[in-house]
């Protein structure tokens, strides 16, 4: 693999599929671990060529967060650099692009104090919020990326020499967003076609539920009415189509807060917080978790169950089908961005408002009252599998395939 050449097709397909960056706009890369920064600076290039007036990047460096949770005061971890999401907001406010860039220590904060990490997520997410809101409705255009570095290397491949385990994980992420092939550009549009249609389908049929049936789960998700389905590229309030996530394989929609029942088993492990929680089991009435174990990470998977009450109820239900290239890879890369797109999957939390019709101008209680859900969190754990079914619920009662053994059962 020629490194070089491959980083520049990754940082032009940043540009051109993930954000779609307009000539005159400005890029603020909000999120950027420091051992990215060859990539990061392919990206500006990059996105200066396509004619971006200005690109700035917030570094971050998981060795200063770990140094605050070992020496800082007990009592500072409700504090928090204002500046940041200050800028952040007003980049979405004018109309700027954002990107966040991935790439974590999955084990950073696993052995710190539970309740100083939760009071610190908690603080990020409330400062945060404002600039999602930004995100989420979306006003902007925006995408999300990994980078590997060292410590995600070393939890993804623990066997492997360092710089063995660096190109593996570097290889396999590229082959992720298909810069392997010849004309990633072409590969990505042909792609983005097909999501496009199977969530045009889904959005047209109206179904009132989803049904998902396999060895370890019995689920009926209710859908809000109005509801519409996304997948692939969105459109920005301001015009502008572009890709949130590269990698993406799903199609997903909102759940209707209050009428999810019955009882999952993950068919992944969970990576948050610097924890691993293994072998979920959730059981779900009038739309919220009643009851919930592990049996690794237990009292974390409670810790954000009780974020707030938004936590205990589902936010999106993502269809994505086992034949997944990322899936097919076998590998458990311990970042949602890749893991949500191996299986389909539920997440706990805050809803997406574009996922609604007029979710968008709706205010917090009259999107409540459509069934939209609220929270400081959204978190995506993976159910799906090669066993899984799922079927779509008409307004009659009538069930239609949607999945067979997960893959897909209808054509689009």
């Amino acid at each position: 693999m020629d490194f070089q050449n491959m980083l520049q097709k990754y940082a032009e397909l940043t540009v051109r599929i993930g954000l779609n960056l307009q000539p005159g706009q400005r890029l603020l890369i909000m999120k950027a671990p420091i051992q990215a920064a060859p990539l990061v600076r392919a990206i500006a290039a990059s996105a200066y060529q396509a004619g971006a007036r200005l690109v700035d990047v917030m570094w971050g460096d998981e060795g200063l967060v770990l140094a605050r949770f070992r020496h800082a005061p007990r009592d500072s971890f409700e504090e928090y650099p204002t500046w940041r999401t200050d800028g952040m907001l007003a980049s979405a406010q004018r109309g700027d692009a954002i990107l966040a860039i991935f790439g974590d220590d999955p084990d950073l904060l696993k052995n710190q104090d539970p309740d100083l990490v939760t009071t610190y997520q908690k603080t990020s997410w409330k400062h945060l919020r404002p600039t999602l809101d930004h995100i989420e409705r979306p006003t902007i255009n925006w995408t999300v990326i990994a980078a590997p570095v060292p410590a995600w290397t070393a939890k993804v491949f623990p066997e492997l020499p360092p710089e063995v385990g660096q190109a593996r994980l570097w290889e396999a992420v590229l082959e992720a967003c298909r810069l392997d092939q010849a004309n990633p550009v072409a590969a990505w549009e042909a792609h983005l076609a097909g999501l496009v249609a199977r969530r045009e389908y889904l959005t047209q049929k109206g179904y009132v539920a989803l049904q998902f049936r396999g060895p370890d789960i019995d689920l009926t998700v209710g859908l809000p009415r109005g509801h519409t389905w996304t997948g692939g590229s969105q459109l920005s309030q301001s015009g502008i189509t572009f890709t949130p996530n590269l990698p993406t394989e799903e199609v997903f929609t909102l759940p209707h807060a209050a009428e999810t029942e019955g009882v999952l088993a993950a068919s992944m492990p969970l990576s948050y917080l610097g924890s691993l929680i293994e072998d979920i089991h959730l059981t779900f009435a009038g739309g919220r978790v009643v009851k919930a174990s592990a049996t690794q990470g237990e009292a974390v998977l409670n810790r954000l169950l009780d974020t707030d009450e938004g936590a205990r109820r589902l936010g999106e239900v993502a269809l994505v089908p086992h034949s997944s290239a990322i899936a097919q890879s076998g590998l458990l890369f311990y970042e949602s961005l890749f893991d949500e797109n191996a299986a389909s999957h539920l997440a706990l939390g805050s809803a997406y408002r574009f996922n609604l019709a007029g979710g968008e101008t709706m205010s917090d209680d009259e999107f409540a009252a459509a069934g939209g859900n609220t929270s400081l969190v959204h978190v995506d754990f993976m159910i799906g599998s090669g066993e899984m079914d799922v079927d779509g619920i008409r307004e009659d009662g009538a069930t239609e395939p949607l999945m067979r053994t997960g893959e897909w059962a209808f054509e689009a």
